[in-house]
């Protein structure tokens, strides 16, 4: 039927899926009046979008130990609770401090669904219908991710960009009395004791230092320093993790679990050359190209439109078919787009870009919700909690690096080689790097040994 429960519960963790990748690029179209409203700088707006994903990243591992301890349903409804209050502070927030403590909160919740949702899904649905659901999931990502900026600058510019999170409230609200109504049954793993509280603070000050770091390493002259110290910590947590008895990360998966530890890769590389590509192709079609920014939103919404009709399709592939190898070819598809915007960029073709975004979506789509799969399918039911909390982190990792990456290398000056050609060099210098980066994942994606690796 189709009003089943496990369907019941799977349209819960849909809506879910939208709220996060929603808030963000909703909310990035609202920043200058944001900074008009409370007089904040641009740097002060960037840690609008930047303190979400540091608590996000800093309280997903942890968030997936508690929900082994306490219950997976109960750290999701608490989760959603914590992002519909957040959302509503965001409402009546009266300076940037209050707005930045209000996103740090939603950073914490989103981090609770994160390391919960993908488990429940896939503790809900036989394995033969487990990719069709993730596949579900992930289609409503780029919903989310397609809707925000179309309704976010609608909501923004007719009725104030407090109303972009009226609306989120009202979603959240929505999603936590599905919750109560239909979400009954608790996943508790009976053997998991402990809460591992020095591994947590460890893992959060190494993440905290590392992606600060990182995502300033071309504006501030000691972010080299932070990321340095981010990763001495985080090699501190290793080594701690390897001896505790109850790690959040137990460290021997990695080196046990081929297509688990191969499969996290492949989707941290593939996130790290995808994510930033509609930063760059909205300044390349309004800086270079001379759109308007209502042309260029319409052009940047053909990318998430196919991921999110084939994301289904590509995961109910991977129930029948090899998720590892369905991933595999997502990725060469998407390394053969990107080098297509190479090619675009050099000949400053807006005809090429149409048919290149068509490509790179249907190879995002090929390979999110399959190598999903993959992942959950390496892994027995009880680490489910860590399987979903690891997906959770790669892709938000992966985030971090693909501004990093843009962010340096337009900070490059060519003006003095060739003036007035240094944006378009710096664009074009940015898609090499990410098809390279591409081509490197297909390297992992392709070690996975099929026939151990399905579930």
């Amino acid at each position: 039927m189709i009003f089943s429960n496990k369907n019941k519960i799977l349209f819960i963790m849909m809506m879910a899926s939208f709220l996060t990748p929603f808030t963000s690029s909703a909310l990035t179209l609202s920043l200058p009046d944001i900074g008009r409203d409370y007089g904040a700088s641009p740097n002060e707006l960037g840690w609008v979008l930047e303190v979400f994903l540091l608590a996000s990243i800093v309280c997903l591992l942890p968030m997936g130990k508690l929900a082994d301890r306490l219950g997976k349903r109960r750290i999701f409804l608490w989760g959603t609770i914590l992002f519909t209050v957040s959302s509503a502070l965001c409402i009546v927030t009266p300076g940037m401090v209050f707005l930045l403590a209000a996103r740090a909160l939603q950073g914490v919740a989103a981090a609770m669904l994160f390391a919960t949702n993908m488990s429940i899904v896939a503790l809900s649905f036989p394995k033969e219908q487990r990719g069709r659901a993730l596949g579900w999931m992930v289609s409503m990502v780029y919903v989310g991710l397609g809707c925000g900026p179309v309704l976010g600058g609608l909501l923004n510019y007719y009725t104030g960009w407090q109303s972009i999170f009226v609306f989120i409230t009202l979603v959240c609200l929505a999603c936590v009395i599905a919750t109560m109504r239909y979400l009954h049954q608790e996943w508790l793993e009976q053997d998991t004791t402990g809460t591992d509280g020095w591994g947590a603070l460890l893992y959060g000050l190494a993440m905290l230092l590392a992606m600060f770091g990182l995502s300033e390493l071309a504006e501030l002259s000691w972010g080299w320093m932070a990321l340095a110290s981010g990763l001495l910590l985080f090699v501190s947590f290793l080594r701690h993790e390897r001896k505790t008895r109850n790690p959040i990360l137990p460290v021997h998966i990695f080196v046990e679990n081929r297509s688990f530890s191969l499969s996290n890769l492949a989707a941290m590389i593939n996130y790290s050359a995808t994510f930033a590509i509609s930063f760059l192709l909205s300044i390349y079609l309004q800086s270079i190209l001379g759109l308007t920014s209502r042309e260029a939103g319409i052009m940047m919404l053909i990318q998430p439109l196919v991921m999110a009709l084939l994301s289904p399709l590509a995961g109910k592939l991977s129930d029948t078919h090899a998720p590892t190898w369905i991933a595999t070819l997502g990725m060469t598809i998407t390394a053969i787009g990107i080098l297509g915007l190479v090619v675009a960029v050099h000949l400053q073709s807006f005809w090429l870009v149409v048919p290149v975004v068509v490509v790179i979506g249907v190879g995002f789509a090929f390979f999110a919700a399959p190598n999903n799969n993959a992942i959950m399918g390496s892994v027995a039911k009880h680490q489910y909690s860590l399987a979903t909390s690891m997906i959770g982190t790669v892709r938000l990792v992966g985030q971090v690096v693909s501004v990093a990456i843009v962010t340096m290398v337009l900070s490059l000056d060519w003006d003095a080689l060739t003036p007035g050609a240094g944006l378009m060099r710096n664009i074009e210098l940015s898609f090499v790097v990410f098809t390279v980066l591409c081509v490197i994942g297909i390297l992992p994606s392709v070690a996975r040994r099929m026939s151990r690796d399905q579930a």
